[in-house]
């Protein structure tokens, strides 16, 4: 389908001739020639919004010469002009987890849209999407051969009813494609493949238009391609679904923080150290909803994969995305990877042109800025519960001694026998080592350095510890052929690296299970079980259930940390093993030269082999093209199917939206610490029978062993419901000293969050719960915000909110609010048991303050102030429809 633009956009259309061809743009020289502003100092992550404002110029699209001209005055007031924009990304990326659900609520929403007498076909996506399939795969088995293909055989038998439904959705709507499992992670295939940097289409009138490439994605590391300057970030999948539907991205003007790199890396050091350190620097200087873009002359010697390793852990750095403008050094990826040679001319073309281009000359303004020479980085790790906790590899040991004592408050020493084996088990012991995530294994500096390192300990005779659970999962099948093709797979395998599947496994917490004999020992004891991987979260929970402390590192260490088999151990100085003669091994000893590392890069990392493996990329393997789906424009919902339900979202939805009401009388749902993740509220690994979703699908005769994960369930609000707030490590301070998905009920007696929740709504009674700081950081989940709703909360307050979930909340029909004045949950004493009633949201504005009166316990009342985080107008509307999509559905149904 052909773009739709502005009308009113000929003073600033201009055509570009590239390789004898011509193709018009939007010029932002243009614009200021026009008179519209000063844009020759903007960072070139706000001109790549700014261009998109000059496309969609036109009083239909809400974009008006005043949003033009507020960039102008952004750089006028030194980096800061938070105007409400409409933002139109070129396309939508989502990975299945995310997807599904997105796919279910186009799939309700064609229902909807017939129920109220409109057409079906009106609910397609108008921008493209690409859905990979990356979530599913789980590591049930590894350490041999064998391990690839029986964990793609059980992927298979776990999901083919996720991947019948997926593959019904890439047949029946428009503009909408599949990558098939087995194929890579969707970051690393939408750096590799799928991005281009300067995107074409024909717009209205059959012109060929070059514009900037940028793209939401349903999963918060989509931003790892702003590595390769595409601007993209993570939304919810809800709001996601309203942008391929059309919809604009309702954002205010951000802030852009500067981040200078000077120097160059030292030897020994990696990508990851860097990366670790930047997030712990950014998480320190805060840039929540902000822009954070790199600059200087450090830059110049960052290859392309560290860049797009940054890049991804925007999220954890707690930033919007973190930019790299297009320089010589794109250039050079998109040509090693196997873009064309016409669109890379195009590319430098355009960026001279439109002012995007890095050079020496280029010093745009910052609202802020920051520097770090890279000659400082060292080896370094971060954990045991949150990315920016970061340790230099020299204190590490010492480190994990003083989170043994302060936080899980447990002895060292303590060693249980584990049954049948030679050895016991004791707090410190990695469990599991994995290279895993798109994070670092889209870069091939630390994956060749992995394998070197793996290569070097089995010339020496030395295999992991026999408690560590060993995988690799790359998130590309290119990263396979480089391996192979440097004869370093095989190296890897000697020591239990061995090809698992290429997915995320676990950095989501598909990690499988470990030993039943190491797992019954740990529980046995109490123990701290460790984990070592090369992802980009390691938050409570997450990784394993048997692991409370889960440590973020380099492939490299990553293998280092296998051979060696503990936390309690220094590897700068401390010997991890002994080879074939009995001398003592050190790290020194294993670790590669960077110019061992380059040589084989070079030699292995091909272009050709980037359009070997992508040439058939849609295809899938013989297993996904024998899978069979109906010819429908609708779905039939199947009654018995467990993972895929008919979400009630739309059922019974009247054709007009309501008001705002004001919330009274409501009973409180759960009181929330500091930085409560989206893990803890919409958990993604695996439960157990006992828990409110095992109980449902065990009652329809589900075995424990196809359970699968709640990620996988996301398609069945009925698992999700009972899923929400059910982490195991969340802590509800309205209980003492428990752990888990539980509440008081209207009883006050304690059950679970999904028991009491379903208690009240069957009163009529409103919920609300409270929150800290960081309300609901990490990933971008929208059951996180769904399933919120589903369980009768109305309003969630909290000290602050990360910006995706404040959004996902919004979108469906919660309202997000923040303590004013000093107050907190902790300040307040709030024990559960009180009453809250919040009013003036009949008349509510964005980001107005409003009153709520609290009544204790006892009898006594309080009164505070509010911000309502309804950020903008449009969500304002959101809300009153209650909820984002059932707004398009409404506008849809009127067009048809």
């Amino acid at each position: 389908m052909p773009i739709k633009v502005g009308q009113d956009t000929a003073k600033t259309r201009r055509s570009l001739s590239v390789n004898g061809k011509s193709i018009s743009y939007y010029s932002i020289p243009a614009a200021q020639a026009a008179g519209l502003g000063d844009f020759s100092k903007l960072p070139a992550a706000l001109k790549v919004v700014l261009e998109n404002i000059l496309r969609f110029e036109d009083d239909g699209f809400s974009v008006s010469v005043d949003d033009i001209k507020a960039f102008s005055e952004w750089g006028a007031n030194g980096g800061k002009n938070p105007r409400e924009i409409a933002y139109r990304p070129a396309r939508v990326l989502m990975q299945d987890f995310t997807g599904v659900p997105a796919v279910v609520d186009l799939a309700a929403m064609r229902d909807g849209i017939k129920a109220l007498g409109g057409d079906a076909q009106k609910i397609n996506p108008l921008n493209p999407v690409d859905l990979v399939i990356d979530h599913s795969v789980m590591i049930d088995e590894f350490g041999n051969p064998r391990a690839f293909q029986m964990n793609v055989d059980r992927e298979y038998e776990r999901n083919m009813e996720r991947y019948q439904f997926l593959k019904w959705g890439q047949n029946a709507f428009n503009n909408f494609r599949v990558v098939p499992p087995g194929t890579g992670i969707c970051h690393q295939v939408n750096l590799e493949y799928l991005a281009q940097t300067v995107w074409t289409d024909t717009d209205q009138n059959g012109d060929e238009v070059a514009y900037p490439d940028t793209l939401v994605g349903t999963d918060s590391h989509t931003t790892m391609v702003n590595g390769m300057a595409v601007l993209g970030w993570g939304v919810g999948g809800i709001e996601a679904e309203a942008a391929m539907l059309g919809q604009p991205i309702s954002m205010l003007i951000p802030e852009v923080v500067g981040f200078e790199l000077t120097g160059s890396m030292i030897e020994g050091t990696t990508g990851t150290d860097l990366v670790l350190k930047v997030v712990e620097m950014l998480r320190k200087k805060g840039v929540v909803g902000k822009f954070v873009e790199f600059y200087g002359k450090g830059l110049d010697s960052l290859p392309l994969a560290d860049r797009a390793t940054i890049a991804n852990m925007a999220p954890e750095y707690g930033a919007t995305c973190g930019f790299f403008p297009i320089d010589g050094e794109t250039l050079r990826y998109m040509r090693n990877t196997g873009r064309d040679e016409d669109r890379l001319a195009l590319v430098e073309a355009y960026a001279k042109e439109n002012g995007l281009w890095r050079d020496e000359n280029y010093a745009p303004i910052y609202t802020d800025t920051l520097s770090l020479d890279m000659g400082t980085i060292v080896p370094a790790i971060s954990g045991p519960k949150r990315p920016q906790d970061y340790v230099a590899l020299t204190g590490a040991k010492a480190a994990f001694t003083k989170e043994m004592a302060e936080t899980f408050k447990r002895p060292m020493g303590k060693q249980i026998e584990v049954k049948g084996e030679e050895w016991g088990m004791e707090s410190g012991k990695v469990v599991i080592a994995s290279i895993t995530s798109c994070t670092n294994t889209s870069n091939p500096y630390v994956m060749i350095g992995a394998g070197l390192v793996a290569r070097k300990a089995a010339a020496l005779g030395l295999d992991r510890k026999p408690w560590v659970k060993t995988s690799l999962a790359p998130g590309s099948q290119v990263v396979s052929a480089y391996l192979e093709a440097a004869g370093l797979q095989e190296d890897l395998d000697k020591i239990g690296f061995n090809l698992v599947g290429y997915g995320c496994t676990t950095c989501i917490g598909n990690s499988g299970p470990i030993q039943r004999e190491i797992s019954e020992a740990i529980a046995e004891g109490d123990l701290v079980a460790t984990s070592v991987l090369s992802g980009n979260r390691n938050f409570e929970g997450r990784i394993s259930p048997d692991v409370r402390a889960n440590y973020l590192a380099s492939p490299p260490l990553v293998v280092v940390y296998a051979l060696a088999g503990t936390m309690d151990i220094d590897l700068t100085s401390e010997p991890i093993g002994q080879d074939k003669d009995g001398n003592d091994v050190y790290m020194k000893d294993l670790w590669p030269t960077q110019a061992e590392i380059a040589e084989l890069v070079e030699a292995t990392v091909t272009r050709e082999a980037f359009q070997s493996k992508y040439a058939d990329v849609f295809k899938g393997d013989e297993k996904w093209q024998e899978v069979e789906v109906p010819q429908q424009e609708t779905y039939d919902w199947p009654p018995t199917s467990t993972y895929i339900q008919n979400p009630p979202y739309f059922q019974g939805m009247g054709a007009e939206p309501g008001t705002i009401s004001n919330i009274d009388g409501a009973k409180v749902l759960l009181i929330l610490g500091d930085m409560i993740t989206t893990d803890h509220i919409s958990p993604a690994g695996s439960f157990a029978t006992t828990t409110p979703a095992g109980r449902y699908l065990t009652e329809r005769q589900v075995q424990p062993r196809e359970f699968n994960s709640y990620g996988s369930r996301r398609g069945n609000h009925e698992v999700m419901m009972r899923g929400t707030f059910a982490n195991i490590r969340v802590k509800n301070e309205m209980l003492d000293g428990v752990e888990g998905g539980y509440t008081k009920g209207p009883d006050g007696e304690q059950t679970s969050v999904y028991e009491a929740s379903m208690a009240y709504q069957e009163q009529g009674t409103p919920l609300v719960l409270f929150g800290g700081e960081q309300y609901g950081a990490g990933s971008s989940r929208d059951w996180a915000a769904k399933g919120t709703a589903l369980l009768g909360v109305k309003a969630v307050i909290a000290e602050s909110f990360e910006r995706i979930h404040r959004s996902n909340l919004v979108g469906m029909g919660v309202i997000p609010f923040e303590f004013t004045g000093g107050d907190t949950r902790k300040t307040l004493g709030l024990k559960g048991d009180e009453t809250v009633s919040i009013h003036g949201l009949d008349s509510v504005e964005p980001l107005q303050e409003v009153p709520c009166m609290i009544v204790y316990g006892d009898g006594s009342e309080k009164t505070i102030t509010l911000k309502c985080r309804i950020d903008t107008a449009p969500e304002i509307e959101y809300i009153e429809n209650g909820g984002v999509l059932h707004y398009v559905l409404r506008n849809l149904a009127k067009a048809s």
